[in-house]
């Protein structure tokens, strides 16, 4: 009884899980307009299903890292109880900050519901060498690089291309304008006999085929290339995050390791569809404006930073770096929503107490029955 218990706290988590971080890795494409909110939510719900897949061979640190060992005693991490309490009080948590939209981190809320249940179990037994060196400083650190990758790689982009100006200047032929009474039209200015000066918004330029690059196109590669970064991303948050919740599991005999990231996998795609949209408008369109050019270099600077964590066994979030890319682009282009990103850091802070208070109830409460 108390194992299928486990099981159905474990598949919540999961199920919160995909309500608050499936459609972190699209927003840019939601943002941007490269995509609607539907097509963006296909896209995210295959690519992580892809990195939960995947995570059965590629992220076995993390599963061990995210079973309690070392943190607490081993007798406590073996008990029912307390992964039952761990698993319960970090799903309520995140499918809280879902419900008032705030992007969270399911890693900081695993963090304090284990803390919570320790506490509450062993009170100063607690080791917490592990704790620093193996959670808090890759959750601390990884905002910040995200924010200082994000920002380099966009200034790097931005000398290469001019795709995200909102205005675009260029020389053409006298014999190749067209004048019509739309007030969209270019204007056109002569600058010589044979010349004449184009000032139009981007679509106009499009039309006049400046972005045609040695004969390809290169607003079409650039969408691709934002469509591919994109599912990157989710891609590396289905292959960081659902060992996470399947070490919960791990100790409990009868369970399968291809069952559980099957029925976790499951669980996140069903939270995602069902659950994302008010996290989606957050991150799409709150922290700041996005366009193309941006969304890549944020969603590059995620996808490296989370691949690289999860090969290494470091449980960074996902959440903290895409919005410490999103944040660093938006410094950059000096249209950042400051006072968005206060309240998204409030709701960090609070993560760890709350999913510490949560668990530590429902410890209590399961060891009574």
């Amino acid at each position: 009884m108390i194992t299928s218990v486990l099981f159905i706290t474990v598949c919540f988590l999961a199920y919160a899980n995909g309500a608050n971080d499936n459609f972190k890795g699209v927003a840019t494409l939601f943002g941007s307009g490269a995509a609607n909110y539907r097509l963006a939510l296909s896209w995210a719900t295959l690519t992580t299903l892809a990195g939960s897949v995947c995570a059965v061979f590629l992220a076995q640190t993390l599963m061990v890292k995210f079973s309690g060992k070392g943190l607490a005693p081993d007798a406590l991490i073996q008990s029912l109880p307390f992964m039952i309490a761990v698993a319960g009080g970090a799903g309520m948590t995140v499918i809280l900050a879902t419900r008032f939209g705030f992007p969270i981190s399911t890693t900081h809320a695993l963090l304090g519901a284990m803390v919570g249940s320790t506490l509450l179990a062993t009170g100063e037994a607690m080791n917490p060498a592990p704790l620093l060196n193996n959670f808090v400083l890759p959750l601390l650190l990884s905002p910040f690089a995200a924010l200082l990758l994000a920002a380099l790689l966009y200034r790097f982009q931005h000398k290469l291309s001019g795709f995200n100006q909102p205005l675009c200047l260029c020389a053409e032929q006298p014999d190749s304008l067209v004048l019509t009474g739309s007030s969209n039209t270019a204007m056109a200015l002569s600058a010589a006999p044979s010349s004449a000066l184009i000032i139009a918004p981007q679509m106009i330029c499009a039309d006049r085929d400046v972005d045609v690059v040695l004969g390809f196109d290169a607003r079409r590669m650039l969408n691709s290339l934002h469509f591919c970064s994109a599912g990157a991303v989710c891609f590396a948050r289905g292959l960081n995050d659902t060992p996470k919740m399947a070490a919960l599991l791990l100790l409990v005999p009868g369970f399968n390791l291809q069952w559980i990231i099957a029925a976790i996998a499951v669980a996140m795609l069903l939270g995602g569809l069902f659950n994302a949209r008010r996290v989606a408008e957050t991150m799409s369109h709150k922290i700041t404006p996005i366009t193309p050019v941006q969304g890549l270099s944020a969603n590059l600077t995620t996808a490296l930073l989370v691949i690289f964590a999860s090969k290494l066994g470091m449980p960074v979030s996902t959440t903290h770096v895409s919005v410490g890319a999103l944040f660093g682009i938006g410094l950059t282009g000096g249209s950042a929503n400051t006072g968005v990103i206060a309240s998204i850091a409030l709701s960090w802070l609070l993560t760890l107490p709350c999913a510490a208070l949560c668990s530590a109830v429902i410890y209590a409460v399961s060891t009574r029955f």
